[in-house]
């Protein structure tokens, strides 16, 4: 198994994964358009979210509307709050797996299940950062297909927002985090594959006198 203080970062790195996972799935500003007009004091900032759509003015005003409605919301963006969500719920269940299994824990019984248990972790977070990067991957496609779109008038067009540079960055967090504890599992096998414990063997001569010994028993 991998050392303590490696472990230690790697958790550290899942925190922070998981942090910016469940932020990036609430925050509102996947989708980003200002719209500045003539004068910058009527200048609005529209954000498009996986859950509401939020409008900002220069004048301090800040407004909010959910989306109610699930099968009316494009398909990228259903499959962005299903994904994200599993994201999130993974993620959680690969921290409260990892705390058991982790080296400088004194939870999880023996060597080997420790080992174990961190390798399931470290599985709950490779698929909490694919589940999170997918989404973040595909509605960036979407903002930039949309955006080099020439049928697509200008006040429609929109740049991606905080949310999806934090879901990408929480990603890359999750997925470090998953390999070093698979990898930390993985590594303490193969040690044990390439050295085997060896077997203690009793001098030749504790040998022949208990040899001796056991054919005086039959005379």
């Amino acid at each position: 198994m991998a050392s303590a203080g490696l472990q230690f970062f790697a958790f550290m790195l899942a925190l922070f994964g998981v942090f910016g996972d469940i932020t990036a799935t609430l925050l509102p500003n996947w989708k980003v358009n200002a719209d500045v007009g003539s004068n910058i004091i009527t200048a609005i900032t529209q954000m498009q979210g996986l859950w509401m759509d939020c409008t900002w003015y220069s004048t301090g005003m800040f407004s909010c509307t959910l989306k109610y409605s699930v099968l009316s919301l494009p398909v990228y963006i259903q499959a962005a709050r299903t994904t994200m969500v599993l994201s999130c719920i993974l993620s959680a269940f690969g921290i409260c797996i990892t705390t058991v299994g982790m080296k400088c824990t004194r939870l999880g019984g023996d060597t080997d299940s420790k080992s174990h248990t961190c390798f399931a972790g470290g599985v709950c977070f490779i698929l909490a950062g694919i589940f999170g990067l997918v989404p973040t991957s595909w509605y960036t496609r979407e903002i930039i297909s949309s955006f080099l779109d020439q049928t697509v008038p200008e006040s429609s067009k929109h740049e991606p927002g905080g949310a999806v540079y934090t879901g990408f960055i929480s990603a890359g967090f999750l997925l470090t985090a998953g390999v070093i504890f698979c990898t930390s599992c993985f590594s303490k096998q193969r040690g044990a594959w390439i050295y085997p414990p060896k077997q203690q063997h009793l001098p030749s001569t504790q040998q022949e006198s208990n040899a001796g010994y056991n054919l005086k028993d039959y005379v």
